[in-house]
C-alpha cells in the first residue's frame, strides 16, 4: 500500500496471479501447474484425503508446525526433506573433526606425564634414607 496506494498495477504477475488472469502458455512455470483434480496434498508420508478435516490427520495439537507438500496423483510420497540443511552439516562436520582433533591432541599429551618427575618418585624416601640419592654408574 506504500508503494503502490492505488492497488497493484494490472500488469504486475503477482496482481495477475491473485486474480487467476495469468498467462503462462509456453512457460516453464505452465510445467508445474497442478490441476485441482489431478493434485493430491501429502503430510508426513502420508496422502491426506479430500473431504477430512486437518485435525484428523494432524490431531487437536495447536502447536504443530504442518509442511504439506503438493503433488500429481498417482506419483506417490513426495521425498522427505534433508533434517538438517547443508551449510548447518558442514559446520557440525567441522565442529566434530575440531573435536576430534583436540582428543588426538589431548591423548599424546598424556596424563601421567607428571610421574616421569622427581618428586613423584614412590621410592624417593627410600633411597634418601639408605644414602643412595645422587648414585651415579660409569667413569667419572
Amino acid at each position: 500500500m506504500i508503494v503502490y496506494p492505488m492497488n497493484l498495477p494490472p500488469h504486475d504477475p503477482i496482481r495477475m496471479e491473485i486474480e487467476n488472469t495469468e498467462d503462462l502458455a509456453g512457460t516453464q512455470a505452465s510445467l508445474e501447474v497442478i490441476m485441482e483434480d489431478e493434485a493430491s496434498l501429502w503430510f508426513c508420508g502420508k496422502e491426506m484425503q479430500r473431504g477430512k478435516k486437518l485435525k484428523d490427520h494432524v490431531g487437536k495439537n495447536e502447536k504443530t508446525k504442518v509442511i504439506a507438500k503438493l503433488q500429481k496423483k498417482g506419483q506417490g510420497a513426495p521425498g522427505r526433506e534433508p533434517v538438517v540443511s547443508e551449510e548447518e552439516q558442514k559446520k557440525m562436520m567441522a565442529y566434530a573433526f575440531r573435536k576430534q582433533e583436540e582428543m588426538k591432541k589431548l591423548d599424546t599429551e598424556s596424563d601421567d606425564a607428571y610421574l616421569n618427575s622427581p618428586w613423584a618418585d614412590s621410592n624417593q624416601l627410600k633411597r634418601q634414607f639408605h644414602g643412595m640419592n645422587n648414585i651415579k654408574w660409569g667413569p667419572r
